[in-house]
C-alpha cells in the first residue's frame, strides 16, 4: 500500500495514540494507587489487582479481537472498541465498590485491546521490512508519550479532584479516539482478508508451532511481566517507602517516560543498517544488569537517587526491545498479522497481569518482591532469546549445529562478561 505523506502523518498521531491504551488505562491513575486503597478500604495487593483485570482484559481483548479485524476490517471493530472503551471508563468513574470496579476494569482493558493489536496489525498493512521497523520505532515513540503524559496529568488532577477524575479524562480519550476511528479509511481491503473468522482462530496452534515466532511471544511475556510488576509496585515504592508525594511520583514516572521516548529513536535510525537481532539482544542484556543492582538496592534499602537511576537504565530498553521483536515476529506474517500481533500481544500482557498482585504481597513496607521478579523475568527473556530466536538469526554454520551447541556457544561469547559483572556487582552490595 502507498502512503502519502498526509496519511503518513495522521496513521503515526493515530496508531500512535491507539497502541498507548494500555499506558493510558494504568499509567494514568498510577499516582492514585493508594488513594483508591483508602478509598475501598481493602489491601494494596487488592488495588494492584484493579491493573491485572485490565491487563488480563486487555490479553484477552487481543486474541478475539485481532482475528477479528482480519477478517471484517480494521475499522469496524476498532470503532466499537473505542465506543466501549468510553462507557466503561464513566462506569470506573462512578463505582462503589471494588468489585464493580475490578469487573469493569477487565471490560476497559478488553476494549482498549482493540487499540493496541489493530494499531500493529495497520502499520504491517502499510509497511514490511526496514520500513515497517521505521514505521514501528516512530509509534513508539508516539507511544513512548502516554507514559510522560499520563501520570503526570493523573497527580495533577488529584490536586483538584479523586481518583474519579483520572476516569473523566479516560472518557474523553475513548470519545477522541472513536471520532478519529471515523476519519480513519480502511487499510485492509476485502480482498485482502480471510475467509471464515475461524480460519484466523485456526491459525493460532500453527504460529505456535513456529518455533521462532514461538520464541517471540515467549519473549514479550517475561520481559512485560517485569515491566509490569515495575507498575505495579512503583507508586508504592515511591510513595510509601521513599515518602514523596503523588505529584512528584509523576513526575518521576515520567522522567523514566522520556527515557523510553528517547530511546525509541534508535530502532528508526538504526534500522537497515544494524540488524534487529543486535538491538534486540542488548534492549534484554541491560535490563538483566539492571534488575539485579535494582534487587541488590531494596536488600540494602538504597537511598532514592541510587533506584532511580537504575530503574531509569533498566526500564528505558523496553521501547527498543518492543520495536525489534515486533518487527522480526511480524515481517514473516501476511494475511494472519492480525491474529500474530494477538498473539503477541496476550503473552505480553497475560503474565505481567497475573504478577502484579505479587508485588505488594509483603505490604507496601518493601519492594523485594518487585526485584525478585523483575530479575526471573529478564534472565528468562535472555535464556529464550538465545534458544528460540538467535538460532534462526545466526550464520549459517551455526544453524547447521545441534540448538543446545549453538546456545552455549552464545552464552559463553556473549554474555560470560556480563554474568561475571552481575556477580561481582551483587556480591559487592551484599558485602
Amino acid at each position: 500500500m502507498v502512503m502519502t505523506k498526509r496519511m503518513r502523518l495522521f496513521l503515526i498521531v493515530f496508531l500512535g495514540v491507539m497502541s498507548a491504551m494500555a499506558p493510558l488505562a494504568t499509567d494514568m491513575y498510577l499516582p492514585s494507587l493508594p488513594e483508591l486503597a483508602a478509598d475501598f478500604q481493602t489491601t494494596p495487593s487488592t488495588i494492584q489487582l484493579t491493573l491485572t483485570m485490565t491487563m488480563l482484559g486487555m490479553a484477552c481483548g487481543q486474541m478475539v479481537l485481532g482475528p477479528i479485524s482480519d477478517r471484517y476490517g480494521r475499522k469496524r471493530p476498532l470503532l466499537l472498541g473505542m465506543i466501549v472503551f468510553a462507557l466503561t471508563a464513566i462506569g470506573c468513574a462512578t463505582a462503589t465498590s471494588i468489585g464493580a470496579f475490578l469487573a469493569l476494569r477487565f471490560i476497559m482493558g478488553f476494549a482498549g485491546a482493540s487499540g493496541i493489536v489493530i494499531s500493529r496489525a495497520i502499520a504491517r498493512d502499510v509497511a514490511e521490512g526496514a520500513e515497517l521497523t521505521r514505521f514501528l520505532a516512530i509509534l513508539m515513540m508516539v507511544n513512548g508519550l502516554a507514559p510522560i503524559i499520563a501520570p503526570i496529568v493523573g497527580g495533577q488532577v488529584l490536586l483538584f479532584a479523586s481518583w474519579r477524575g483520572v476516569f473523566v479524562l479516560l472518557i474523553a480519550v475513548g470519545i477522541a479516539q472513536s471520532l478519529a476511528t471515523l476519519v480513519y479509511r480502511e487499510t485492509l481491503p476485502a480482498k485482502a482478508r480471510i475467509g471464515e473468522i475461524s480460519s484466523s482462530f485456526a491459525s493460532f496452534p500453527s504460529l505456535l508451532r513456529d518455533r521462532y515466532f514461538r520464541g517471540h511471544c515467549l519473549l514479550q511475556c517475561f520481559v512485560f511481566g517485569a515491566f509490569f510488576s515495575y507498575l505495579a509496585g512503583s507508586s508504592f515504592l515511591f510513595q510509601k517507602i521513599y515518602g514523596v508525594s503523588p505529584q512528584v511520583f509523576s513526575l518521576i514516572f515520567g522522567f523514566i517516560g522520556i527515557g523510553l521516548m528517547l530511546i525509541g529513536v534508535v530502532p528508526a535510525r538504526l534500522a537497515g543498517r544494524v540488524a534487529d537481532i543486535v538491538l534486540l539482544r542488548w534492549s534484554v542484556r541491560i535490563p538483566l544488569l539492571g534488575a539485579v543492582l535494582l534487587l541488590a538496592g531494596f536488600i540494602i534499602e538504597a537511598p532514592i537517587w541510587y533506584t532511580l537511576t537504575i530503574l531509569f537504565i533498566t526500564i528505558v530498553p523496553l521501547s527498543v526491545m518492543g520495536t525489534a521483536s515486533f518487527s522480526m515476529a511480524l515481517s514473516r506474517q501476511g494475511k494472519n498479522a492480525g491474529s500474530a500481533s494477538a498473539l503477541l500481544g496476550f503473552f505480553q500482557m497475560v503474565l505481567g497481569g497475573l504478577m502484579m498482585p505479587l508485588v505488594g504481597i509483603a505490604g507496601d513496607q518493601t519492594a523485594v518482591p518487585m526485584g525478585i521478579i523483575m530479575v526471573i523475568g529478564y534472565l528468562l527473556a535472555n535464556v529464550v532469546l538465545e534458544a528460540m530466536i538467535a538460532p534462526d538469526e545466526l550464520p549459517l554454520q551455526f544453524r547447521k549445529k545441534p540448538q543446545y551447541m549453538v546456545f552455549f556457544h552464545v552464552i559463553r561469547s556473549q554474555y560470560m562478561p556480563i554474568l561475571y559483572l552481575m556477580s561481582l556487582s551483587f556480591s559487592s552490595f551484599c558485602y
